[in-house]
Formats: structure tokens, sequence, C-alpha cells
């Protein structure tokens, strides 16, 4: 139905069809950095009136709304968050009222971002609006350690997955052991304990190459890199925490720390 003005950059024939003065950009910051953020997203930042940002947005890409109102409407794993129901009711208010809207997400807005949700909510109120994508962190930050998450001669693809549920279904890790896939963890701190077993369990060796980075690209990013045995124990020497990433499979073992070779710290 309202396919006609999805991804329109505006125009009175696509306000004609919707009778809707305001816009909505989903737009995803990627992964940290300031300057991984796209041309496209720089521009629809600088035209919006309001920015509804995400907690896990750096706040330099701020200096490209200058004169935008902010509204924090912040979500993370274990914190008392915004609900995803007033964020969406308050997207919808201020298009209504005629705003153009910046939603600003970490990441991508459609790789655990709930960015799919907030699409459907605009489709289903006439909304016009545009997605500009952002770099995953689940590609950017291993890249950051020079650690390619697809190889020919490591891996025949990756698996993006979230490790946020780990007990009580949602995830298939017996099914991901076997797929001969470089896994890609997001949320998955809390649970890495658990998440290690399973899949050693279903098949992986506790050799398998592993790594874990926290707040990657910024300098303040740190990191573990270890086998899949040792992880999570690692993670808790370290005082490692969200925002993290969890990268297991082959291609770890490409990665150098110091441009030398990496010494892969084994399970006791």
């Amino acid at each position: 139905m309202f396919e006609e003005f999805h991804n329109d950059p505006g125009g009175a024939a696509g306000e004609r069809a919707i009778g809707a003065p305001g816009k909505v950009w989903l737009i995803g910051a990627g992964p940290g950095d300031p300057e991984l953020l796209a041309l496209k997203a720089v521009r629809a930042l600088g035209q919006a009136d309001v920015v509804l940002l995400d907690e896990l947005v750096n706040r330099e890409i701020l200096v490209h709304s200058p004169r935008a109102r902010v509204i924090e409407v912040g979500k993370r794993g274990g914190c008392r968050s915004t609900s995803q129901a007033y964020i969406v009711r308050l997207m919808l208010r201020l298009a209504r009222a005629g705003k153009t809207v910046a939603r600003l997400k970490g990441g991508d807005p459609f790789v655990f971002g709930r960015g799919g949700e907030e699409l459907l909510a605009l489709r289903e109120a006439g909304i016009r609006h545009e997605v500009i994508s952002g770099i995953t962190s689940g590609i950017a930050v291993p890249a950051a350690l020079g650690i390619p998450v697809t190889h020919r001669d490591h891996s025949h693809g990756v698996s993006f997955v979230t490790g946020h549920s780990c007990e009580g279904g949602g995830v298939n890790w017996e099914a991901l052991a076997r797929s001969g896939t470089t896994i890609v963890i997001y949320m998955g701190v809390a649970n890495i304990a658990s998440i290690a077993s399973r899949l050693i369990a279903a098949g992986l060796t506790a050799e398998t190459p592993a790594c874990a980075i926290q707040h990657g690209t910024l300098p303040s990013q740190k990191q573990v890199l270890v086998n899949l045995g040792a992880l999570a124990q690692a993670m808790r020497d370290a005082a490692l925490a969200s925002p993290a990433i969890v990268i297991i499979g082959d291609v770890v073992s490409l990665t150098a720390v110091g441009l030398r070779p990496l010494a892969l710290r084994r399970a006791a």
C-alpha cells in the first residue's frame, strides 16, 4: 500500500500520497567511530528537526545535527530503558506534527536494532520514511583487529546471532556448531559461558579460536583473544562488559596484535 513512497527522499507526490507533512529517517550510526558514518546519514542529520537517540550512538555524531532537538530514548540490556512501544508512539507523534525525525541507532538499524519493527509501524501509519544503513558492529569491530568474518580458506560464510537469551530458545547453537561458518554474537556477554559450553558440546573443539571485543573501533577498545574453552574466564579476568562483540571461528587466528602473529591462550 505504501511502497510508492518508501525510501522516497521527499517531494510533493509522496506528500500527496499520504497526506502527512513529516518524515522519519531510520539511520544507522555505525559501530562507534564517528568517521564511519555514511555521508547520506550526515546529510539527513543536518535536515532533522528532532533526533531520537539510541544509547550506543557516539555523541560526537550530534555535531551533524546542530539545529535538532535531541531526545534520549536509550535501550541497553540489563539496564532501565525506554520501552520500544513508547519510542514508536513518540516517533509517530513527531512525524504527524510535521517534524523531520532522525531515529539514530548504533550499528545498522536492521541488524538487531529493532529497525524492522519501526519500519512496519511507519508503513502502517502512512508516514514518509527512509532507511540509511550503518556499518554493523559484527563486521566493523572484527575488522578493527584485522579479522575478516569470511575468508575462503577458513570459512564459507558468517552467522550473525544474538546471545541475549541463551536459555529457552531462539538460537540453535547446535546447528551453528555444525554450520562451518564464522559465528558473530551480539549481546552475548552475560551468557557467554553457557554459549561456549553448548557450542563445544555440539562439536566445536575447545581449541577453536575466539575473540571478544568491547567498545570496538573506539579509543577505549579492549579485547581478549583466546580459544573457545577459555573464552568465558578470559572475559571475566579482563572485566569485559557490554557493548561487546564475540567472534568464534578459524578467521580469528588471522588477526595481528602489535603486528605479530597471535598466540592464542589455551583452556586450562
